[in-house]
């Protein structure tokens, strides 16, 4: 499974819930929130002043294989 910035980060946490994780480790208040339904990784990274591309390397990594 791979992620893009520009998927929802509703989506994402929905379909794969183990990537939460990694929102929690990046200190993004992503869970819960009622914008994830409508930010993209783009946005919400943006918002939170992450590193976008380090973000979605963590959220691949978390992957099972």
């Amino acid at each position: 499974m791979s992620f893009g910035s520009d998927d929802l980060v509703d989506d994402i946490m929905r379909t794969a819930p183990h990537t939460i994780r990694v929102f929690l480790a990046f200190r993004m208040a992503c869970v819960g929130c009622p914008i994830a339904t409508f930010h993209t990784v783009e946005d919400a990274c943006r918002e939170h002043g992450i590193d976008r591309d380090k973000f979605l390397a963590a959220l691949c990594e978390c992957v099972p294989a």
